[in-house]
């Protein structure tokens, strides 16, 4: 019997927003937003020019909006962006393939740089695994840190072989849209490059 997986990167594939960036709105509202972004301007322009790593640029903004805000008081805005925000993301085609997947028998895994916090009420409301960005937390406040590495690039592999073992499958099914996610895409035996768009 065939057995299949499907890996799907989540921001830009599945949705048609950044919600690491949609989020930091909900959260912070609109003026702060943009001030925030106006202060931190020459770390992004350092992580533009390949000057700063994907991952010390996405931790000053995330202590910038999060650093020091109490865990739950996080889980509970995380929630409520999930169950407000999220679904009007969804690109339908996504939704369709996720579904036509799983009807075929397929285990469905998003992988993604985002961290869990968000994306975690809306997969396990479809019944889909997660692997994503892990945050920093100590004694029950947001450091702002990630929690070992962003899932990005190589370490979306990395993940996927540590929780999967692809000889177990006769199809893999990877979807992403970004240089990010060619590492993942590689792994597929049917592999789709920004397929929804």
């Amino acid at each position: 019997m065939s057995r299949r997986i499907a890996f799907f990167d989540f921001d830009g594939t599945i949705t048609n927003k950044d919600t690491l960036l949609e989020m930091i709105r909900y959260h912070a509202g609109s003026t702060r937003y943009w001030l925030g972004f106006a202060l931190n301007s020459p770390f992004l322009v350092a992580f533009r020019l390949g000057l700063l790593g994907n991952q010390q640029a996405k931790e000053i903004m995330l202590r910038y909006f999060f650093g020091r805000m109490p865990a739950d008081a996080f889980a509970v805005v995380c929630r409520r962006f999930a169950e407000e925000k999220i679904p009007a993301m969804i690109r339908p085609k996504a939704l369709q393939e996720i579904q036509k997947l799983q009807a075929a028998g397929a285990e469905v895994v998003i992988v993604s740089a985002s961290p869990e916090d968000w994306i975690r009420p809306w997969s396990e409301a479809l019944g889909l695994c997660l692997m994503a960005t892990r945050l920093e937390t100590k004694a029950g406040q947001l450091t702002g840190r990630i929690s070992g590495n962003n899932c990005h690039g190589e370490e979306k592999v990395r993940r996927i072989r540590e929780g999967y073992n692809l000889a177990d499958y006769n199809e893999i099914y990877c979807y992403g849209d970004t240089k990010g996610d060619k590492p993942m895409l590689s792994l597929a035996t049917f592999s789709f490059y920004q397929p929804f768009r």
